[in-house]
């Protein structure tokens, strides 16, 4: 059970992933106020975050940028206490985070760097994987926060590391959707059913959940967002920015990058990046659009 200071809890940005955590933290009783810059019609919805804060000790950020996340910090400026721990679960740019928690600090309340891995269906089972980077005394203050809407919590290291992780792993689902899309269009034009390429996977090394999880939808056009191709094309921005940074060469990430790019330009970014496959594909007219 929480302490007094750690059973109301904020959350910010209500996409995807931060609605289907308010409402985890809602079916474990707890206190839940919410905001989002577009107003939803939901329990506790409040004004602002400055009223959030005014409310919750706790305050968990799921937005798109580093500037919105920025935008969120300025916000809270002259709410916050000793007693806040915010915790950005935002996958933005290691620099604004760092800069978001010098921010936070400088108002005497705690930060952490929290962001997560997993879909829709797992934020909607409480089983995404946080990582965190910041003072490990402060997420023992809050692990029993992100335990209710996670099943596992890996600590990386100082504030910004682990936004570098997240970005890092993010590399490697974009490169491989995208290359697992030209398989099965190489699959396709030899005249073999794709359903062997899911067999075929399913008894090899290089098959994944990742894989497991995009194949069938890729056969069955589905792209309802589990998680959007704007985000994805967002977040391997981030990561050829560091690389660029770093001096690291990325041409897998750069080929996946420009594709992304390109169809976007044909209207897909709201839908799940496994639409990639489109490009294979032909029109997608026949696709129910996503409301």
């Amino acid at each position: 059970m929480f302490t007094d200071s750690y059973d109301k809890i904020g959350v910010i940005g209500l996409g995807i992933i931060g609605t289907r955590v308010a409402e985890c933290l809602r079916s474990g009783e707890r206190h839940v106020y919410v905001w989002n810059r577009s107003p939803k019609p939901v329990p506790n919805f409040l004004s602002s975050p400055a009223e959030i804060a005014q409310l919750a000790n706790v305050i968990q950020i799921f937005v798109t940028n580093g500037e919105a996340l920025l935008d969120v910090v300025d916000r809270l400026e002259g709410r916050l206490t000793k007693k806040h721990i915010i915790l950005n679960c935002s996958t933005v740019d290691p620099d604004s985070v760092i800069q978001a928690g010098k921010k936070i600090a400088e108002q005497g309340a705690e930060f952490l760097d929290a962001p997560f891995t997993g879909s829709r269906v797992a934020a909607e089972r409480g089983a995404l994987v946080y990582y965190i980077g910041g003072d490990p005394t402060v997420l023992e203050k809050v692990r029993p926060v992100l335990e209710v809407s996670s099943r596992e919590i890996v600590f990386i290291g100082k504030v910004g590391d682990a936004s570098l992780i997240k970005i890092a792993t993010n590399m490697i689902s974009a490169t491989t959707v995208q290359v697992l899309c030209e398989a099965y269009a190489l699959t396709m034009a030899a005249g073999l059913p794709p359903e062997k390429l899911i067999e075929a996977l399913e008894n090899n090394a290089c098959g994944s959940d990742l894989t497991q999880l995009k194949l069938p939808a890729i056969v069955n056009r589905d792209y309802e967002p589990h998680f959007s191709l704007k985000n994805m094309f967002k977040d391997a921005q981030f990561a050829l920015n560091l690389a660029n940074q770093y001096k690291v060469d990325m041409p897998a990430l750069s080929t996946a990058a420009s594709v992304m790019f390109r169809t976007i330009q044909k209207g897909h970014g709201e839908k799940d990046y496994s639409v990639l496959a489109s490009n294979y594909q032909g029109d997608l007219a026949e696709v129910e659009p996503i409301e």
